[in-house]
């Protein structure tokens, strides 16, 4: 008798009986595959068993604060919000050869300082943990290493260790027996995941878990992992560069914008306690087309190179591309200059791209993105001792941010004396750092005037 299958919607996990080319619950299109069914009467969470619990009053319960721990580096708990807490399950993706592994590692000389932690690895065996363990000179911590990729196994050294913390790398290696589908899928990713979360809460076992990502820069696998896990991970950058960075994109105890810069050497992973030197490291302070902005990363203040490359084409269509900065952003303000300045780059090729691999999302940066191409439009330099902050809107006015405060004293602690700052400041009560100068403008025209 042939098996049943079912077919699964790799975004968002949604279930359905046939093959269809977009998803009716998330609208994806070329998402759906097809896995064999879990046969009916198999237990499909590993064997898990724990006490039964019942409803709480929430005027019962207790008002104690969740227990948090440090795992030895400052830029990790940074983006968890100050540490890790106990019993949460924590999936940390990104690309193969990124340094997942090697950051997970790391911490747990620290881990095992004061807590009994299993590392599981279904990839690499013993001995090629403890060889890479003394690359990075932590060979002789009290780690368990435990090679091995079925869960019911896993779960078992589990009870027999009895560990506070637990690391699985990878989650698309892990496999259930009862299941007939192969590692990786979306049934079975789905299952040990699902069986890690409750023996995480079940137990009060801190688990990392290490998931690769697919082509689209997604985890591999459903959408609905992130659900399941308490925090979401995501590890970035270049392989071929020395710089990573993490960044949360789901925090349940704790904010989700904040970011840890991390660099790449060969005793492993550093972090970088001041990433807007990093950022700036090499910059050309005579040449046109770039301009430093400052953005806010969570509560820290980032400062980035932003470089802009206007050339003339004869083309019907200039070509546009951007690298870390959003593109359809990067066309509004395109256009802006082209109607509110005045300058006629819509006959141009542009080449939009920040420095350091980091990712401006955030409105602040409008403005030296602004100054950056029409220094390249132009082909005058922007001085090299001055920022620019602030949003850009359509009718080419400019916005106050938030935190600018925090933003002026990063920007005079790195040497910069000059601010290009809204006129507008709102509510907010501006005490400029010694030194540095603010140059109020109203407009981009205005901008445009003060320095070119």
């Amino acid at each position: 008798m042939k098996a049943k299958t079912i077919f699964y919607c790799t975004a968002c996990g949604n279930e359905m009986p046939k093959w269809q080319g977009q998803c009716p619950a998330c609208r994806a299109w070329n998402t759906i595959v097809e896995q064999p069914a879990a046969p009916k009467g198999k237990k499909t969470t590993g064997g898990v068993a724990f006490t039964r619990q019942k409803p709480k009053l929430v005027s019962e319960m207790d008002l104690a604060e969740e227990i948090r721990f440090g795992t030895g580096m400052e830029e990790l708990d940074r983006v968890l919000g100050g540490g890790a807490v106990k019993g949460s399950l924590v999936l940390v993706g990104g690309e193969p050869g990124i340094g997942k592994s090697t950051l997970l590692l790391q911490i747990c000389d620290q881990l095992c300082r004061f807590a009994k932690v299993l590392y599981v690895s279904g990839e690499e065996s013993e001995r090629q943990l403890k060889l890479r363990a003394e690359r990075l000179g932590v060979g002789q911590m009290g780690l368990y290493l435990f090679a091995e990729n079925n869960l019911e196994e896993v779960l078992a050294a589990v009870e027999e260790t009895g560990p506070d913390i637990l690391i699985v790398d990878s989650i698309q290696t892990m496999y259930n027996g009862d299941l007939t589908a192969s590692p990786g899928s979306v049934s079975q990713v789905k299952d040990c995941t699902m069986a890690l979360m409750q023996m995480a809460k079940g137990k009060g076992t801190t688990v990392f878990v290490i998931g690769h990502v697919n082509k689209e820069g997604s985890l591999a696998g459903p959408k609905v992992l992130e659900h399941m896990v308490d925090c979401v991970l995501y590890f970035e950058g270049d392989r071929h560069m020395s710089y990573r960075i993490l960044r949360a994109a789901k925090n349940r105890f704790g904010a989700t914008n904040e970011i840890g810069v991390f660099e790449m050497n060969d005793t492993g992973l550093r972090g970088v306690p001041n990433p807007s030197q990093m950022l700036l490291e090499g910059r050309l302070t005579e040449e046109p087309g770039t301009c430093v902005a400052c953005v806010m990363e969570g509560a820290r203040p980032v400062l980035a190179e932003v470089q802009a490359l206007l050339t003339p084409t004869s083309f019907g269509n200039p070509r546009r591309s951007t690298n870390g900065f959003d593109y359809n952003r990067a066309m509004l303000l395109m256009a802006v200059l082209e109607k509110r300045g005045g300058l006629g780059v819509n006959t141009c090729d542009a080449y939009l791209n920040v420095i350091g691999g980091l990712n401006l999302d955030e409105p602040g940066a409008d403005l030296a993105a602004i100054l950056a191409l029409a220094s390249s439009f132009r082909d005058k330099p922007v001085p090299a001792d001055l920022v620019a902050i602030g949003e850009v809107g359509l009718t080419g006015e400019l916005r106050t941010v938030s935190a600018l405060n925090q933003r002026l004293s990063e920007v005079r602690r790195l040497g910069f004396t000059k601010c290009l700052v809204p006129k507008n400041q709102g509510k907010q009560t501006i005490t400029p750092p010694e030194g540095l100068q603010l140059i109020p403008v109203k407009n981009i025209r205005e901008a445009l005037a003060v320095l070119l």
